[in-house]
């Protein structure tokens, strides 16, 4: 009786364990919002469907602190992060990210330039936009030039509160090329026209700190024009605002997978990249939300009215900048410092 009852023990254990070998899981931690609800439909539930793994799917704020805190003590709990591009740079600099191997992803060729590196591979690309209510203007702005406009456009503007973006897009209201930007800010003498450029209108400026804000303030009639990540308008054109969007002049950023240092599940971790970077998953992801696809086969299969909204879709590519990751990496922290400075006086 003994014999049976530890054989029955034995085998109760053996099928318990097996849904850990036949099932394994991945730890897959992102933004949150509507950007993971996209997520969960274009990649997490497909991948669990294809049999390769269970996702675990959690959030962060975009803190390297706390991957660095896991890599340091050596215990790992997350396997892929989506991350933007400073951090992307700054946690591969610091041994946070393991190296992705190219070679699982195909020719490099089919990807958006700049959008696969040696620690990471973009999800998807968002804009910074101006946005406006069409409702309460007739005509409405072009360009940044007419958001420093007061007399033609009187009122308030909306901008981010923080010095990457907003000097660009002060720069590009003075006049500089868009192809030029980075060469003019990376100057004492540029950065103080920026500020210069942003004195004329400071009075008039009312800051943003959260995506939400912007759709919700022109809705209101708080500010006449914003820039706004151009997710957050179209999700607000979706449920009727009549908001309008300029593309000449924004600035496009991707977000990336990474994998963290460590990951127990590094295999499966980039085999969860390889399949959230194909055609098919990325178009789901687009139809779900207002972000380009870093897959130019992607972009070409999705109904036009789709693309139109989409920051990678030629027509808004074409006056659009890409946001210079390295630039911010190197100077950022000074011009957070002296932004904060300046706009507190």
């Amino acid at each position: 009786m003994r014999t049976i009852t530890a054989s029955l023990g034995l085998a109760v254990l053996a099928a318990a364990s097996l849904p850990a070998f036949a099932n394994p899981s991945l730890t897959v931690i992102s933004f949150g919002g509507a950007t993971k609800a996209a997520q969960q439909a274009a990649y997490f539930q497909p991948f669990e469907q294809s049999g390769a793994g269970k996702v675990v799917a959690g959030e962060y704020n975009g803190e390297l602190s706390k991957i660095k805190a896991m890599v340091d003590v050596g215990h790992v709990s997350w396997d892929v992060v989506e991350v933007e591009s400073p951090e992307l740079i700054r946690g591969c600099e610091a041994g946070l990210f393991e190296r992705i191997d190219p070679a699982l992803l195909g020719d490099q060729a089919n990807f958006l330039p700049g959008t696969v590196s040696e620690c990471g591979v973009a999800s998807y690309v968002w804009s910074m936009v101006l946005a406006y209510n069409t409702q309460k203007l007739a005509a409405g702005p072009t360009s940044w030039a007419d958001f420093w406009d007061t007399q033609r456009f009187p009122g308030k503007r909306g901008l981010r509160k923080g010095a990457k973006y907003t000097l660009e897009v002060a720069l590009l209201a003075d006049g500089v090329a868009r192809e030029d930007l980075y060469k003019v800010l990376g100057t004492a003498e540029g950065v103080n026209r920026a500020f210069r450029k942003l004195d004329q209108i400071k009075p008039n400026i009312q800051w943003w700190e959260a995506g939400a804000q912007p759709p919700q303030w022109l809705v209101a009639g708080d500010v006449v024009m914003s820039a706004a990540y151009n997710g957050r308008i179209a999700s607000a054109q979706k449920d009727g605002s009549k908001l309008g969007i300029v593309w000449q002049g924004s600035l496009y950023d991707p977000d990336h997978w990474a994998i963290v240092r460590g990951s127990k599940s590094k295999a499966l971790a980039q085999q969860f990249i390889t399949f959230a970077s194909q055609t098919g998953p990325q178009q789901t992801f687009s139809s779900h939300i207002p972000y380009g696809p870093v897959r130019t086969a992607a972009l070409n299969g999705l109904p036009v009215e789709i693309q139109q909204q989409l920051p990678t879709a030629p027509a808004n590519l074409a006056d659009a900048q890409l946001v210079n990751a390295e630039f911010w990496v190197d100077h950022g922290e000074e011009l957070e410092e002296r932004f904060n400075a300046w706009a507190a006086r």
